[in-house]
């Protein structure tokens, strides 16, 4: 059996796959004034091989494509419908410790959503975070407090 293994190493035709892209969903702001507009992005979104699944939201100016697709391919469909398109740039603003800083508030922003800014995030030394660190695990010195 080992003779015929090896020699069947020799015979086989060995093909080289391409990496499978992953699975992943591209959020892309453009800005739809009427139903044609959202049907021509729709369009030529869901033409693009690898996608699975396109969502348009008008009201939020929102298109969302779930699949095996490349975000710049995806983002460079959408311009190519002559329409003003950039990545989502938002995030939900329960996720936000200050949502109301310089540079992430926008006006134009749908409700519920700020920029996604680089932020300063509260202080370590507020007062909470001390009497919880007292009690901590962590703390060599706890154990002489209680």
């Amino acid at each position: 059996m080992g003779a015929l293994d090896y020699l069947s190493n020799f015979c086989t035709v060995t093909t080289t796959r391409k990496k499978r892209k992953a699975m992943q969903t591209v959020e892309i702001k453009v800005k739809m004034d009427c139903d044609g507009c959202e049907r021509r992005v729709k369009n030529a979104v869901t033409s693009m091989k690898g996608a699975k699944t396109v969502e348009v939201n008008r009201k939020q100016s929102r298109v969302t494509v779930s699949g095996y697709v490349e975000p710049n391919k995806v983002l460079k469909r959408v311009k190519s419908t002559g329409k003003r398109a950039e990545f989502w740039p938002y995030i939900p603003q329960h996720l936000v410790y200050y949502p109301y800083v310089s540079g992430a508030y926008d006006k134009r922003a749908p409700s519920g959503f700020v920029r996604n800014v680089v932020q300063a995030f509260p202080a370590t030394n507020a007062p909470e975070d001390n009497l919880v660190s007292i009690f901590s695990d962590d703390n060599v010195n706890a154990c002489s407090i209680m």
